[in-house]
């Protein structure tokens, strides 16, 4: 950390420093008093770091930023009050929170009930919704970045903040700083939108539900593996206890690709309000794999956790529940039954009378010849089956060939007996991540991508990263062979 931030301070800009509330990566978290108006404020410092070169960039950006997120008067957003910079420590001065953070709270092993839980994160949805219509998305919603007030309010922290490039920080770099709550397209280094934050949204939801992030893992490349590409269990599947509700908002939310989210963080909140009351469609839209319902091992479906209780209830007593009345006493089954049948009726009698097949019957070789060639047996038919011979007859094709066999088809025969063309491997390790190209065309991402097949031969293999140039080889890959890429990005 900067020697700036490391030496205890009295004062930062015209702030009185009262002590110290936190201390992270990015800078340090002070209580202090704004002298001017007598008023207890939040100082949080960003630790710049910058060459002379790179601080005029990191300026602009950085009062940007601050201005933007500044105009967020939402009563779910933490006001800021002043931005400045002193040495080589920026700082913005935000309103003093009376509360903890959802971090910490999580951290405390609280288990919070369903409705306050949805209570928070409808909070915080609606004021991401805010901050997304007055053109503001955050990047890095967290629970470190929510704060639950005394008085049970929630503030979101922080707007701005992961844009902010510091000393060996890039805005990669500050979502891999948390990436549990990473969007893919962030994963990916491309453009955002609010739906990004509806993702970070849904992770920090998943964990209030279980306990436990939906994405894990020991090492970073298992995690953001995750992110991109795996399925994340229902939160019913840990804990069968929660409203069925949860599981839709959780797969809408979390879904991979954005236009399967919540396109609105309104609509998210809505859900959340009313997640005990809304008959959510099922199986719910856009489902993460994974999501699907519990299934018994004989394959059966297994009943959902608290549907039909009453009914499970009286069959554990001894009573048994009222068989199903018979198909043909419903009545949507009496209605189908008549219409299907007066249908029946009426093709019958619409149903052109064919004429006589004359006395003389064709030969046994005609009929045969009429049959195979393909006429639907009840249907009318351009031929009759009884249709006289010519009176001239063609040319045979051949002695042993019948005037109206199919030739062979040897060719397609020929081509689905071939053997399948052998192809070649390329087996990629790639950290932490990067888009794989081959010969131009892109083949995905490594990972989760580990192997890809190509033809036997030479081919041009590059890996991108959107933050660092890329990488490019040359492999000649032999038919059923293997050919091992392995690149590291600094």
């Amino acid at each position: 950390m900067n020697d700036a931030l490391a030496t205890p301070r009295k004062t930062l800009g015209r702030y009185e420093i009262l002590g110290e509330i936190a201390r992270g990566a990015m800078g340090v978290v002070y209580k202090a008093r704004d002298p001017l108006i007598d008023r207890m404020v939040a100082i949080k410092t960003v630790d710049i770091g910058l060459s002379s070169a790179e601080m005029e960039a990191f300026e602009r950006r950085f009062f940007r930023e601050a201005k933007s997120a500044g105009r967020l008067n939402h009563p779910n957003v933490v006001i800021i009050h002043d931005v400045g910079k002193t040495d080589d420590v920026a700082y913005i001065a935000m309103e003093f929170l009376d509360g903890r953070s959802l971090r910490e709270i999580l951290d405390s092993g609280v288990v919070l009930p369903p409705q306050r839980i949805a209570d928070i994160t409808a909070e915080i949805a609606e004021g991401l919704a805010f901050a997304h219509r007055n053109g503001v998305v955050h990047r890095d919603v967290k629970p470190a970045n929510v704060m639950v007030l005394a008085s049970g309010a929630v503030k979101i922290t922080d707007f701005g903040i992961a844009l902010l490039p510091t000393g060996t920080r890039t805005m990669t770099g500050n979502v891999f700083g948390s990436p549990r709550y990473t969007s893919p397209e962030q994963v990916m280094g491309r453009p955002v939108d609010g739906r990004s934050d509806i993702f970070s949204l849904g992770a920090v939801l998943y964990e209030m539900l279980t306990g436990k992030p939906p994405f894990q893992g020991n090492d970073l490349n298992s995690i953001l593996k995750q992110v991109l590409s795996e399925p994340t269990a229902s939160p019913t599947s840990h804990n069968p206890k929660l409203p069925r509700a949860f599981d839709h908002i959780i797969a809408k939310a979390l879904a991979k690709d954005p236009r399967d989210r919540y396109q609105d963080a309104d609509e998210m909140a809505h859900d959340l309000r009313h997640f005990d009351t809304i008959e959510f469609a099922s199986p719910a839209p856009s489902p993460l794999p994974g999501l699907e319902h519990p299934t018994h091992p004989s394959g059966v479906p297994a009943a959902e956790p608290g549907a039909d209780e009453a009914m499970l209830g009286a069959s554990d007593a001894g009573v048994v529940p009222p068989a199903p009345s018979a198909w043909w006493r419903r009545p949507p089954a009496i209605a189908g039954f008549a219409v299907a049948a007066a249908a029946i009726v009426l093709v019958f009698a619409m149903r052109p009378r064919e004429p006589a097949p004359p006395v003389a019957s064709a030969p046994e070789p005609a009929r045969a010849a009429t049959a195979s060639s393909g006429t639907i047996a009840g249907a009318p038919a351009a031929t009759s089956v009884a249709a006289p011979e010519p009176a001239v007859k063609p040319p045979a094709l051949g002695p042993a060939t019948p005037p109206s066999a199919t030739p062979p088809a040897a060719p397609a025969a020929a081509v689905a007996a071939a053997p399948p063309k052998p192809m070649g491997r390329v087996a990629l390790a790639v950290t932490p991540w990067g888009e794989v190209y081959v010969d131009g065309r892109k083949r995905g991402v490594s990972p989760p991508m580990q192997e890809l097949r190509v033809t036997p031969g030479k081919h041009v293999v590059e890996i991108r990263n959107t933050t660092f140039p890329p990488f490019q080889d040359t492999v000649d890959v032999a038919a059923d062979g293997v050919v091992r890429i392995k690149h590291k990005f600094p």
